[in-house]
């Protein structure tokens, strides 16, 4: 053999040896994922209720996600992110005027309550994934200026899912 091929050989060799005679750890355990409580969690001072997550009629188009935040707190708290489980983005919208549009945060005074519905104050939900289904529910997860964490449930709901679900209309005549 050459010098230079030896020297390859034996380096590969070498090599070789150490990571075999390397310990594997073990991969962790997995862990349970702990499972969505009754109501909100975290951040002392605020709450929030009546949280649903209205699915698009269109697959692969934005739901809705509409609740109440209260801050019930002495001090004034900044809103500055919203996450929905199971979709890959969230963004708080505004509707005025007829007009929708991006909002980076929400200030909420001592004794303020915002109410996140429909022609208002809103959460844009995108890339919903096919986990998320109607009548089961979904995390919805705020997060405040200052790191603190709110999370609640959310109601999955399908849009006019409380119709009937039918075609027929209810009263007419056909």
């Amino acid at each position: 053999m050459k010098p230079f091929s030896l020297l390859a050989f034996t380096s590969a060799s070498a090599l070789l040896v150490s990571l075999a005679a390397c310990k594997q750890s073990e991969a962790p355990a997995p862990q349970e994922s702990a499972s969505l409580d009754a109501g909100p969690t975290a951040k002392p001072g605020i709450s929030a209720s009546d949280g649903h997550l209205i699915l698009p009629v269109v697959a692969g188009r934005p739901g809705a996600v509409y609740f109440t935040v209260r801050n019930d707190g002495s001090v004034p708290v900044k809103l500055v992110g919203v996450h929905v489980g199971g979709a890959g983005s969230a963004q708080m919208h505004k509707t005025e005027g007829g007009s929708m549009a991006a909002v980076d945060s929400l200030d909420l005074a001592p004794g303020a309550q915002v109410d996140f519905k429909q022609g208002g104050m809103h959460v844009m939900v995108f890339d919903i994934g096919e986990t998320v289904k109607a009548s089961e529910t979904a995390e919805l997860a705020l997060t405040f200026s200052d790191g603190d964490k709110l999370s609640m449930p959310l109601r999955v709901e399908t849009m006019g899912g409380d119709m009937g679900g039918g075609s027929d209309m209810p009263g007419m005549d056909h």
